[in-house]
């Protein structure tokens, strides 16, 4: 039985922008980083870094938002199989979060030697 719909350019793109609205209507760690990028993005662009530095900061700061949408899928599909406190539930949600965690570390380990590298 295959259970896959037939996928298109168009039906992908719109599986995509289904999963991003869903995100944003329903984790609420996504919404806090979609605003804190209100705030690092425009950062990034006016402050006098070379730019490559400023596509290194654009590209580790997706990858927080990246790690924390795939973070959601893993607690979505471990609350659809189990809505028992099991200990392998438990250690992928947890996982999924220190994914998260070591992005957001990458980030501001970037922004630190990129600052002492302009400034220092």
């Amino acid at each position: 039985m295959n259970n896959k719909p037939k996928y298109t350019l168009f039906k992908n793109a719109s599986y995509a922008l289904d999963g991003l609205l869903h995100a944003i209507k329903t984790e609420t760690s996504f919404k806090l980083e979609l605003f804190i990028a209100l705030i690092v993005l425009p950062t990034i662009y006016f402050m006098p870094f070379e730019l490559s530095y400023k596509l290194i900061l654009l590209v580790t700061y997706f990858l927080i938002m990246i790690a924390e949408l795939l973070n959601s899928a893993v607690e979505n599909v471990v609350d659809l199989v189990t809505k028992e406190i099991h200990p392998l539930a438990k250690a992928a949600k947890d996982i999924g979060s220190a994914a998260v965690l070591f992005t957001v570390i990458l980030h501001i380990v970037c922004w630190l030697i990129i600052g002492a590298d302009t400034f220092l």
